[in-house]
């Protein structure tokens, strides 16, 4: 599929938030079981979030009500369906039928992680309540709470293209190189072991890359459309998103270091970031 102009400009104003997260010290600083479950305590939450993300997009873009009607731009309307069945129902060998969220809460059993945060979290969403409150009372890393909260900025302001900037840019675009990096370290330091993380990763590198990635950024580029405004807000929203990530990852490398002891210094935060609470991503730039 040939990049629209426009993707290419965008993607180049991103490249330096790219390339901090891409190399960033989280995919090496993972050494022990204990520094692989830290990160999945903290990085379960993006996984959940994500969810909350395509389902908006899916409430947007295809008919969820009855009576059922034709809704929303054909192509855009499968690109959903097709991720929706990809992510809350794949087929995973050994596994059977399961969301991307339920395979990754495997995972975090597999190796010993604490899943008591993030199925606090469920529970209290089930019973109602909101995703603010939940998340604080169900003791999620602070730093999770942040990125859920710029997520949850872009899924209440229920803008298109808002929303296909965070899914298209924040997630799709990036992830493959940021699990393949994950993947590597794994390999090295676990060989044989964590398989259902390794399954859980492999399946997004192969799929987001060759699939989604590219269909993500079309839908991007139709919503968008020759609007100058529409393109400099997806600028905003996708860079609120890279920054989250990059202050996610920040948090999991200090947790990490304070684990190993006083004999390993903190990470020190990247500079000249803006600290995603500072204000609303939706604020104007």
């Amino acid at each position: 599929m040939e990049q629209d102009p426009r993707i290419e400009v965008l993607c180049n104003t991103l490249r330096p938030l790219r390339e901090r997260l891409v190399t960033h010290e989280v995919y090496t600083c993972v050494d022990t079981l204990r520094d692989v479950a830290i990160f999945m305590e903290h990085h379960v939450f993006a996984v959940w979030d994500f969810m909350s993300l395509l389902k908006s997009l899916q409430q947007l873009f295809t008919c969820v009500s009855v009576p059922w009607v034709p809704q929303g731009d054909r192509a855009i309307r499968r690109l959903i369906s097709e991720l929706v069945l990809g992510e809350e129902s794949d087929e995973v060998t050994g596994n059977g039928y399961v969301s991307h969220f339920e395979l990754y809460r495997d995972a975090m059993v597999e190796c010993g992680a604490d899943t008591a945060p993030i199925d606090g979290l469920i529970v209290r969403l089930t019973r109602g309540e909101p995703v603010r409150e939940a998340l604080r009372s169900c003791g999620a890393p602070v730093v999770a709470q942040a990125f859920v909260e710029t997520t949850w900025e872009v899924v209440e302001s229920a803008s298109p293209h808002h929303l296909a900037a965070a899914f298209a840019l924040g997630r799709e675009e990036i992830i493959p190189d940021m699990f393949r990096q994950l993947v590597a370290g794994l390999q090295r330091q676990f060989p044989g072991r964590l398989r259902t993380l390794q399954t859980y990763l492999e399946r997004h590198i192969h799929v987001d890359e060759d699939r989604h990635g590219p269909l993500a950024m079309q839908m991007l580029v139709n919503l968008c459309g020759d609007s100058a405004e529409k393109w400099q807000e997806a600028q905003t929203v996708a860079e609120a998103c890279l920054q989250a990530r990059l202050g996610l990852w920040d948090g999991v490398v200090r947790q990490i270091a304070c684990a190993k002891g006083p004999e390993r210094r903190l990470a020190q935060p990247h500079e000249n970031r803006k600290s995603q609470n500072d204000e609303s991503l939706l604020s104007p730039s």
